[in-house]
């Protein structure tokens, strides 16, 4: 199984299954949600600047003091991009300390 959804930057983002069970393996309150992963990818609140080189975070606000966070990367050369893991957190100011790449407009 494989689902793939464009990012802001249009890149193919993949969700595979092994990713998937990865992600319910290590956060079991995800289980539920494997369309808002891909949702989150496609349609973040904002997205910040990953650790590593091509690593971007997602962010998708759930309410005032929680989000869905995931983290993919993209490898532009190859239009190609996947997701690594994917959780829900509270910290949403910790991350918009982080460098901004892309932020949706308000509607």
């Amino acid at each position: 199984m494989v689902d793939v959804v464009s990012s802001v930057n249009n890149i193919p983002v993949r969700l595979t299954s092994e990713r998937w069970n990865h992600i319910v393996e290590n956060h079991n309150d995800m289980a539920g949600y494997y369309y808002e992963i891909l949702e989150t990818v496609s349609n973040p609140s904002f997205v910040v600047e990953g650790d590593a080189i091509g690593e971007l975070w997602a962010v998708k606000l759930i309410s005032a003091r929680k989000a869905f966070l995931v983290i993919y990367k993209e490898m532009q050369g190859k239009n190609d991009g996947f997701i690594i893991t994917a959780f829900i957190t509270t910290k949403i100011k910790k991350l918009l300390k982080r460098s901004t790449l892309w932020k949706q407009q308000s509607q």
